[in-house]
Parts: C-alpha cells; sequence; structure tokens
C-alpha cells in the first residue's frame, strides 16, 4: 500500500512539474530534460509513468478534469452556469488545469491529440441543455448539440483573449460578460430569473463540489468495508 500511494505521488509530482514546463515553454519547446529538472525525478521514474512527451502531455490534459461532480440543480441551465463557473476558478487557480488549457489552445503542438478536452466539455454541456429542453427551459430554436459547440467555443476564445491581456486576472468579470450576452438566446427569460451567475459562483461551486466528492469517497469506503 505504501509503495502504491509514493507511486502515486511520484506520478502527480512529475505531472505538476510537466503542466508547469508546458505552461511555460509551450508543447513543441518543451524537453523531457526540463521537466525531469522540475520534478527533481530519475529519468527511471518519469519512464515509468510516461515513455514520451506526448504521454506526458495527454496526461496533463487528462488531470485537469478533476473528478469533481456539479449537484444536480433543478434549473439545468445553472448546471451549465455552474459548469462554466467551475471551469473558471479551477483556471484561475489550479497550475494543471491552466496548462492543460495551454496545451489544447497551442497551435503548434504538432502531433499532440487536442481534441479531448473540446469533446469532455461539450458533452456534459449537450446533456444538461437536452434535459433543459425536455423541462421547457429553452428557446424553440435551439439545438442543444449546437448551442453546445458555441457555448464551449465562445468560452475557449474568451479565456483566450484574457489570458494575453491579463493572465486570467479578469477572467471572471469577461465569463459573467460573456453568460449575459449568450444566455437570453438561449434560454426562456422566466428561466433566467432564477439564474445565478454572480462572479462568486466558481468559488461556491467548487466547494460544494469538493464537499460532494468527500461524500461519495466516503461512502464507496463504507461500502467497500461491508464486503
Amino acid at each position: 500500500m505504501a509503495e502504491q500511494e509514493r507511486a502515486i505521488r511520484t506520478r502527480r509530482t512529475i505531472l505538476l512539474a510537466a503542466a508547469k514546463v508546458f505552461e511555460e515553454r509551450g508543447y513543441q519547446t518543451a524537453t523531457i530534460s526540463e521537466i525531469l529538472s522540475v520534478a527533481g525525478v530519475t529519468k527511471g521514474a518519469l519512464y515509468f509513468h510516461f515513455q514520451s512527451k506526448d504521454e506526458l502531455a495527454q496526461g496533463v490534459l487528462t488531470a485537469q478534469n478533476q473528478n469533481l461532480i456539479i449537484p444536480d440543480r433543478a434549473i439545468k441551465i445553472q448546471e451549465i452556469v455552474d459548469i462554466v463557473a467551475l471551469h473558471t476558478y479551477r483556471l484561475q487557480t489550479d497550475p494543471m488545469v491552466r496548462a492543460g488549457v495551454r496545451l489544447t489552445m497551442d497551435q503548434l503542438a504538432q502531433g499532440l491529440d487536442r481534441s479531448g478536452p473540446f469533446r469532455s466539455w461539450a458533452v456534459p454541456v449537450r446533456e444538461r441543455l437536452e434535459k433543459a429542453q425536455a423541462q421547457g427551459e429553452l428557446l424553440p430554436q435551439i439545438v442543444p448539440a449546437e448551442t453546445a459547440d458555441v457555448i464551449v467555443g465562445t468560452y475557449a476564445g474568451i479565456q483566450s483573449m484574457s489570458q494575453a491581456l491579463s493572465d486570467y486576472k479578469d477572467l471572471v468579470v469577461r465569463v459573467a460578460a460573456l453568460l449575459r450576452h449568450l444566455l437570453p438566446s438561449i434560454a426562456q427569460s422566466s428561466v433566467l430569473a432564477s439564474v445565478d451567475i454572480s462572479e462568486s459562483r466558481g468559488a461556491n461551486v467548487y466547494e460544494e463540489a469538493l464537499e460532494h466528492s468527500r461524500q461519495l469517497a466516503a461512502s464507496a469506503k463504507e461500502a467497500e468495508a461491508l464486503l
């Protein structure tokens, strides 16, 4: 058990180092040597977990999607807002998420499959739009798959602009403005009156999602102990 925990810690250390180097240097110019230096691990330890720079990059891209579950809301448009708000908060506070976004948007990252994060965003947004449609929350012309892509694509542009202009310092303000412009073209006005898009929403959802994840983990351990 101790060895397994040590391996998990080492893998996390390597991924954090890779995230730092990828964020600062980009995929193309980052090197394994730099990542080794930042991680402070042996080459053998790194190659035990990751066989190449591509695998390291894919590890960072995957790690940015931390398993944080947003609790169900009665209003599904609120869940979409919460997905956006949570990612915005983590983009400002989590270096792994920032590095993952840098890799996703890095058009010079030749040979790296950058499609995963876009899909992992679009799918849950589309699913919630479909539920919102079934509940009568959406305007009649909305096509969930199309609108999901618009939301993900416009957010990608807004975060990229914020990174270039202020290193994400104004991201919350820009995202709030994006939602104020987008939501009225998607949802019924009667629904929007009950939706919270305040600038503190991301931090609140993050704490709520963390607590929800802790409860799920505790329940899983209890169930395992009973077996």
